[in-house]
């Protein structure tokens, strides 16, 4: 069965020039990321596709997840659309994935994530994750659910959420 790994960036650092989507990880946000790719192949469950927010703190939370998963990391795709997306339109980006993906991480930021997730997570979801990312998402929080359709069928309330990972 398909699955849709959403990940938020991990923490980063304030812009002191004003430059958002320049903004960098921390070391401890570095750390995350390396958590999150390591939790990612000691539990199996690799991406076979990538797409991540084109901002720099988004491409270095990619760098350091695929650091962690060697030679089985795909090549991510970078996105300009999923920085600071509305969920409508992080949405439609993952309805564009081609249907030989059977694994889908999307690296993008709050409040699209957290939002997006709470659209995308059906009746059939297990309740501790999903009050787990109701409540809190926070930097390289992960949400892994379940796809039993097509990527371009996806539009709410129609994704299992399995599991809430935090790298802390």
């Amino acid at each position: 069965m398909p699955e849709l790994l959403i990940l938020r960036h991990g923490e980063s650092g304030h812009s002191f020039s004003g430059d958002d989507h320049g903004r960098t990880l921390t070391q401890h946000g570095q750390g995350q990321a390396r958590a999150v790719g390591r939790w990612l192949r000691d539990t199996g469950h690799l991406p076979d596709n990538t797409v991540c927010s084109d901002a720099m703190r988004t491409r270095q939370t990619c760098i350091w997840v695929n650091h962690e998963l060697g030679e089985k990391a795909p090549t991510p795709y970078l996105d300009q659309r999923l920085y600071l997306a509305e969920p409508r339109s992080m949405l439609s980006i993952i309805n564009e994935v081609p249907e030989t993906v059977q694994s889908l991480l999307v690296v993008a930021h709050m409040p699209g994530v957290q939002e997006l997730s709470m659209d995308l997570a059906s009746a059939q979801s297990r309740e501790d994750p999903v009050i787990q990312m109701a409540g809190s998402w926070p930097p390289a929080g992960l949400a892994r659910f379940t796809v039993d359709k097509p990527w371009a069928e996806l539009d709410g309330r129609d994704a299992d959420l399995t599991e809430f990972f935090t790298a802390g």
